[in-house]
């Protein structure tokens, strides 16, 4: 074993003796129940206050700091969000005869973690675990509508708007503008902008905080997905978005 792989199995050493604790430990219980040395425990105690993952109490106990805490709620909201969409997608794929797809935001990217084909035995473009540029799809302006002006800012300020069909919006006054409505209506339409022949409207999903950490939509090609049947399918698919959130925890 390299000397980087001990460091990081001495640190879980001390993590799991903390989190398994019913109370704070200090560093000589630390030293006991680890084995290792007080100078090893304690340079890797400061190394893991730094980042929050572990926090010093005023009577130099040591215990689970809020990071620890805050990164582990991030899998568990994402497994629950998972579990609790799934019917939502598998009413809207048999209602629509639409695919549907629920997807997160990762910096101006889009990346699909669930989808429900209508016709399992065909590939469209989207596959679980694809990405695509955001502000091009659904999902991706239904996401990049709820940050703030600043974050918005920061996440475009870096990412060119290549042109992928001639109904791609490239500029970025533009984008916002758009952004701005799809925030005010409540949902948002890919009308062939990322692939000529393939619409998607999608709708935004928020926790129990408010905040907005997903989107759901509803895609197919244009013969399929045509504007006699928008208004149905962003009934649809805005229901279920808010039913979804309302599972998350989220009050209006």
């Amino acid at each position: 074993m390299d000397g980087n792989v001990r460091v990081i199995d001495r640190a879980f050493d001390i993590i799991e003796q903390l989190a398994g604790s019913a109370s704070p430990l200090n560093l000589t219980e630390l030293t006991q129940k680890t084995g290792m040395s007080k100078s090893t425990v304690h340079r890797l105690l400061s190394s893991m206050i730094s980042r929050h993952y572990v926090e010093k109490n005023p009577d130099n106990t040591y215990q689970i700091g809020y990071k620890m805490i805050e990164t582990v709620s991030y899998h568990i909201n994402g497994l629950e969000l998972l579990t609790e969409a799934k019917p939502y997608l598998h009413t809207i794929r048999q209602e629509l005869n639409l695919t549907s797809h629920l997807g997160v935001l990762d910096g101006c990217e889009v990346i699909y973690v669930e989808k429900m084909d209508t016709y399992p035995n065909t590939r469209l473009y989207t596959q679980v675990g694809y990405r695509s540029p955001a502000y091009c799809s659904s999902i991706g302006k239904c996401l990049l509508s709820c940050l703030s002006r600043d974050e918005l800012d920061e996440v475009l300020y870096s990412y060119p708007l290549e042109q992928h069909t001639e109904n791609t919006i490239c500029n970025k006054s533009e984008l916002r503008k758009h952004l701005s409505i799809v925030r005010s209506q409540g949902w948002a339409i890919d009308n062939e902008e990322y692939l000529m022949g393939h619409r998607c409207i999608g709708a935004p999903v928020f926790d129990y905080r408010g905040a907005c950490v997903a989107a759901i939509s509803a895609s197919g090609s244009t013969t399929y997905l045509h504007e006699e049947i928008f208004d149905e399918v962003i009934r649809h698919v805005k229901a279920a978005a808010a039913d979804l959130s309302q599972r998350m925890g989220y009050i209006k």
